[in-house]
């Protein structure tokens, strides 16, 4: 892509650097036209587009090199690697259902199958079987190993009929009379347990729930459209659901999260049928990012026919497709850069999620309609915000997008300024609508981790964790993109699987609009940091409540401390000083204001001593008026972030020592004495040294470090704010370790937080709320 830059001319770059979307079509139109003369830019696509030149297409040779690996790490019980080798060769080996005696794929299922049994997974076992036999059917193997997989799950009644299958089809008399022992020792141990023949079901215990709340679209003055209720909405409840209208993993997570779902993959991970880069967490959803998925030939199941009729009725059962799940009524994101090709691969995600947005308009394939079908999209975008290099690299994304498209999907369509303009206006409106999906990670210190829809729950051990989001993929939801931003939301945004979810997380008045944070939010960000960001990233000048009136948070976030050690008054630098100024004549001098809080005694003061004329200074306490030598508290602080940064490094890599603990404890006091009690450097180095005294299983100490961060954090952010579970949750997991039964009421301030955010998905979001819930019934009565 540097090549393409520097080729093309300074005169030109200067025209798309200045030009307003009202220009598109003329400097789209002139790049395209330098390209088409352009040598290695024609090089550039064939080596992305053309088939011969995939990188990423299926390769016998190469899956029969990963199967033999991971023969061999399996002959070494070296099981995790095998399971690794033989997914590997998944992904490479061809789907050829032409020869069934000898099936790649499905040998390559059996064996990983096998690998899963030996891990004591065996309900991924058993897909996998299934998966081989949907295949090869007449495959005896797979029959056994799905027996076995029945039988460890106490599905006796499916187990018996697999073996009886696999006795049908087994050749050999040795390997049915081995089989028959295998009955007979199931059907013993049935008769000697009592054992239940009914098969149980292991589906995921998804919770279903629906907004009860019709919202608005109603046009704002200073923000374009906006959702707004016509009712009084009370704070948790659930105000909108939506599937994507289209959706891209991140490049990071290819290989932990379904390309579909973007939930965690399981063990049995699912290869694409004619690719191999995608990776999901079942059949189905491999079908819906395809559109593909492979069918039995009726003539292989004649091996069946002399079965007993329920048998035979079991087999059909277990070894068809079901032809519903062929019918995709939404567009087949992958379908359309699946022919093992490079782009898909190579080009970032959002020029990926743009040509999966454009495959929507594909069939039509003219200049006038994909016109029509941009205006229908109805996402604004920040074309005349963007800087000129984004200008340059959206116009190069456009052309060398179209140019892929109709070289993969074999379709003749005009690329010309016309489609290149649309397709740079859907790359701003990504830019400006994209949604980033995040999923929950539970981390402990002991180095065990839980994702989304599952936590490695251990009986009699206290773990100590901590939450991390996760970013996994971006995705457009149309609806989704008319919640406006404020830096004070009053809305929360999650996901479950592919769906979008919103709910308050306060009382909404009627008429009020309903708004969620694009990313940075008070107490996460100062006020200039926050300004600064949403006008790069989303063209606009925010000014809600929480940029445009006096809040602690903005005024303490970066303060330093007074001279004065009795004065709770802020010093602040001239950058904090000059954006709060702007907000001094909005400070909410109300009855409801809490007088014992340092908001009002810090604000009101400023604002009485300044009325509408401000002359505080930089450098002089807000409230005392006392002078602070910044420069000398600067090199305080600084020295002391040296000393917490080799903290940090050494809890990354575990060795945590008493000098390095000793070292950060000097360097908290040295913070203490030159920046404000709130400053949020300060919560930060609290909660580091909690972390290490954890692993250096100082418990006691580490909760006290802990207690210190979760204050500060709670006058930063809203003390119901979701940030201050995620801080309890650490809290929470310490107090369990040390049974201390202020544990109770730190879980019960974590179950209303996740209740007040998630509602009923609070359990599937977070698991490991589960565990904490079952502690404290446990532990405390």
């Amino acid at each position: 892509m540097e090549t393409l830059k520097a080729a093309i001319p300074e005169s030109l770059k200067r025209a798309i650097g200045d030009s307003t979307v009202y220009d598109l079509r003329s400097t789209c139109s002139s790049l395209h036209s330098f390209f088409l003369h352009f040598d290695p830019f024609q090089q550039m696509i064939t080596e992305l587009a053309d088939p011969k030149y995939a990188l990423c297409g299926k390769s016998k040779d190469d899956a029969s090199k990963s199967k033999q690996l991971g023969n061999q790490c399996f002959s070494n019980a070296d099981y995790a690697k095998a399971l690794e080798c033989y997914t590997q060769a998944l992904r490479k080996a061809p789907l050829d259902t032409g020869d069934m005696e000898s099936n790649l794929v499905a040998t390559l299922y059996v064996n990983r199958a096998t690998v899963l049994h030996k891990m004591n997974l065996s309900v991924e076992c058993l897909r996998d079987c299934t998966r081989a036999l949907q295949i090869c059917p007449s495959y005896a193997k797979a029959w056994y190993r799905r027996g076995k997989a029945n039988a460890s799950l106490g599905n006796y009644k499916s187990a018996i009929c697999d073996l009886n299958v696999a006795k049908s089809v087994e050749p050999s008399m040795s390997g049915k009379r081995k089989i028959e022992c295998e009955l007979k020792i199931l059907l013993d141990q049935c008769k000697s347990t009592s054992a239940v023949v009914q098969d149980k079901k292991y589906n995921c215990n998804a919770v279903g729930e629906m907004p009860q709340i019709k919202l608005q679209c109603v046009p704002m003055q200073d923000k374009g459209r906006s959702m707004v209720s016509s009712c009084v909405i009370s704070p948790g409840s659930l105000v909108h659901a939506e599937e994507p209208y289209a959706m891209i993993i991140l490049k990071q997570c290819r290989e932990t999260h379904c390309h579909y779902c973007l939930n965690d993959l399981p063990a049995d991970r699912v290869p694409c049928i004619s690719c191999s880069i995608p990776l999901y967490c079942s059949h189905q959803c491999q079908i819906r990012a395809g559109g593909k998925m492979f069918r039995i030939h009726p003539e292989n199941n004649g091996i069946f026919k002399n079965l007993p009729t329920d048998l035979g009725e079991y087999v059909a059962e277990v070894i068809q497709c079901n032809d519903s799940e062929e019918e995709i009524e939404d567009i087949s994101e992958h379908k359309h850069e699946c022919q093992g090709v490079n782009w898909p691969v190579v080009l970032p995600s959002e020029i990926v999620l743009a040509g999966r947005i454009l495959a929507r308009f594909l069939p039509k394939c003219t200049s006038e309609d994909i016109v029509n079908f941009v205006k229908r999209l109805e996402l604004s975008h920040c074309y005349k915000h963007m800087p000129a290099e984004s200008k340059l690299d959206s116009h190069i994304f456009a052309i060398v997008l179209l140019n892929c498209l109709q070289h993969s999907c074999g379709t003749m369509f005009s690329i010309d300024g016309v489609s290149i303009s649309q397709v740079v206006e859907i790359i701003s409106q990504i830019k400006v609508n994209c949604m980033t999906v995040v999923r929950l990670k539970s981390i402990d210190t002991h180095g065990l981790s839980g994702h989304f829809g599952e936590f490695p729950f251990q009986s009699n051990t206290h773990l100590t964790s901590t939450v991390e989001q996760v970013r996994v993929g971006k995705a457009i939801y149309k609806a989704g993109s008319l919640f406006n931003h404020s830096c004070q939301p009053n809305i929360h945004a999650y996901f479950l699987s592919r769906t979008l979810y919103i709910r308050t997380t306060e009382v909404v008045a009627a008429g009020c609009q309903l708004e969620l944070s694009y990313g940075p939010q008070v107490g996460l960000w100062d006020c200039k940091d926050r300004l600064n960001f949403l006008e790069d990233e989303y063209g606009f000048l925010c000014q809600c409540t929480g940029c445009s009136e006096v809040n602690l948070s903005d005024v303490v976030f970066n303060a330093f401390h007074c001279v004065n050690p009795n004065c709770s008054g802020a010093v602040l630098e001239s950058r904090a000083l000059d954006c709060e100024k702007h907000k001094i004549k909005h400070f909410p001098v109300t009855d409801n204001v809490d007088k014992n809080d340092d908001i009002y005694e810090v604000g009101l003061h400023v604002f009485k001593q300044n009325g509408a004329s401000v002359h505080i200074r930089p450098g002089y306490c807000l409230k005392c008026g006392s002078y602070c030598d910044l420069e000398a508290s600067h090199a305080a602080v600084d020295k002391a972030l040296v000393c917490m940064k080799r903290l940090q490094d050494a809890i990354l890599l575990k060795e945590i020592s008493s000098i390095a603990i000793s070292d950060a404890l000097r360097s908290l006091h040295l913070l203490r004495l030159n920046l404000h009690a709130y400053n949020k450097l300060i919560a930060e180095a609290e909660d580091n040294i909690a972390q290490a005294l954890c692993f250096a299983g100082e418990l006691q100490l580490s909760m006290e470090h802990c207690k210190a961060s979760v204050q500060i954090l709670k006058k930063l952010y809203d003390t119901d704010d979701i940030v201050i579970a995620y801080e309890l949750v650490k809290l929470s997991s310490i107090q369990l370790s040390l049974d201390d039964d202020t544990a109770v009421d730190s879980i019960n301030q974590i179950d209303d937080i996740f209740s007040r955010y998630y509602g009923l998905h609070a359990d599937l979001v977070f698991p490991y709320l589960q565990y904490l819930r079952g502690e404290k019934l446990n532990n405390f009565h």
